[in-house]
């Protein structure tokens, strides 16, 4: 029997966990939800909309699961935040790992994370809570993958990086081998990092110049 999924969000991030979780895992996706005043709507894909503070009434902890689909919004913060009360409700915090995905970490994969497909996660690789790596990248051996992190599509990571909490990685960046990324940073599109990143370390083009509007834009929205 299919274990039992609700999830969090009404944006795009919840549509597709909706689909993949659908098409292809073992849930069965009965509800979403979201905080109350964001509940503006009672139906979604279909579905029944609870607001998140009555959650356990009709989808108690001991039945249901929980996956928290939101975005990078804040750095991931918010994200991280509707994760930890999640677990604080005492739900399972579900991941999604796409069946089209090469993983070959043992699964050493933590909660509430979204591997799409075609990504390549290569031996020895370890990945945190509350991570989300989205179609293509590459995630080279020996490499740690802290909490709260989003990876966008085509980047490469090579063998024994270390991302800390909380970061961004922009699409088709490059992170040479045996470089640390400090936590809250942001690696724009196409960046190319050949030396370890200070925290909140703002990085944009293939220069690696440092780009405030970015960070601002991340943080905001």
């Amino acid at each position: 029997m299919d274990k039992k999924l609700v999830i969090f969000g009404l944006g795009d991030a919840g549509e597709l966990a909706y689909y993949y979780f659908k098409t292809d895992s073992k849930y069965d996706v009965v509800a979403f939800t979201v905080d109350r005043e964001y509940l503006i709507e009672n139906v979604f894909c279909g579905l029944p909309v609870v607001s998140f503070d009555k959650l356990s009434e009709d989808f108690p902890p001991d039945k249901f699961d929980i996956f928290i689909a939101l975005g990078y919004s804040k750095l991931n913060k918010i994200r991280a935040e509707k994760y930890l009360q999640a677990k604080n409700k005492n739900y399972h915090i579900a991941s999604y790992i796409s069946s089209k995905a090469t993983i070959l970490n043992n699964n050493q994969i933590g909660e509430n994370c979204f591997i799409l497909e075609d990504n390549t996660i290569q031996p020895f690789v370890t990945i945190g809570n509350n991570v989300t790596l989205w179609s293509g990248n590459h995630i080279g051996h020996h490499t740690v993958i802290k909490d709260h992190n989003f990876i966008a599509s085509h980047v490469v990571i090579s063998g024994r990086v270390t991302i800390e909490e909380s970061c961004f990685i922009g699409v088709n960046a490059t992170i040479r081998n045996h470089i640390t990324i400090g936590e809250k940073s942001v690696i724009g599109a196409g960046v190319l990092i050949l030396n370890n990143v200070s925290p909140e370390g703002i990085y944009k083009g293939v220069d690696t110049k440092r780009a405030d509007f970015l960070s601002s834009r991340l943080k905001n929205i």
